[in-house]
């Protein structure tokens, strides 16, 4: 199995669905632990982990997109929806990072392991509602960006490739 062939088939169909519900899940993720630091506390490390397999599926799915332009027509709905398509491994990165931060600022904003009130490091709330508003548009930009690709790209596949009204099987 090679990462553009998966059963004979191109394996771009397969790949792009770990993106299509990894982005919108890390995003989701990232806005509630951003908004709520005890949610970032509980989910710990999965959050940036999450955001790095998110990271890591982008350009799997983008190589193995490039390898089937090649072997089908590059009409201008494919061209449309390869460029757009290379222009999510920036949202996704920002992803990553953002979550990291969270992550850190929750796990540094822990209350003290001997029980007392209190934390090691507090951030202020204006440090606070910048986090969250930098992690809602990073989260906004990159949902709305699979979208744009995935709506491209269905259009590129499925444009008067079907009939409009419903085939009569035999029987």
């Amino acid at each position: 199995m090679s990462l553009t062939v998966v059963n004979g088939l191109p394996a771009h169909v397969l790949f792009v669905h770990f993106v299509i519900v990894l982005v919108p899940l890390s995003a989701l993720a990232l806005v509630v632990c951003a908004a709520w630091p005890a949610g970032a506390r509980r989910l710990g490390l999965l959050l940036p982990i999450l955001a790095l397999v998110t990271l890591a599926s982008v350009p799997v799915a983008t190589h193995a997109g490039e390898w089937l332009e090649q072997h089908v027509g590059s009409g201008p709905l494919v061209r449309k929806h390869a460029e757009l398509g290379d222009g999510l491994l920036p949202w996704a990165l920002g992803l990553f990072v953002i979550s990291a931060v969270v992550w850190w600022t929750a796990r540094r904003s822990a209350p003290a392991a001997d029980g007392a009130a209190g934390a090691s490091w507090s951030p202020s709330i204006l440090v606070r509602g910048a986090v969250v508003a930098v992690s809602l548009a990073v989260a906004v930009g990159a949902v709305v960006d699979v979208y744009r690709i995935g709506d491209s790209g269905a259009k590129a596949a499925w444009q008067d490739n079907y009939s409009k009204t419903a085939t009569q099987n035999g029987g």
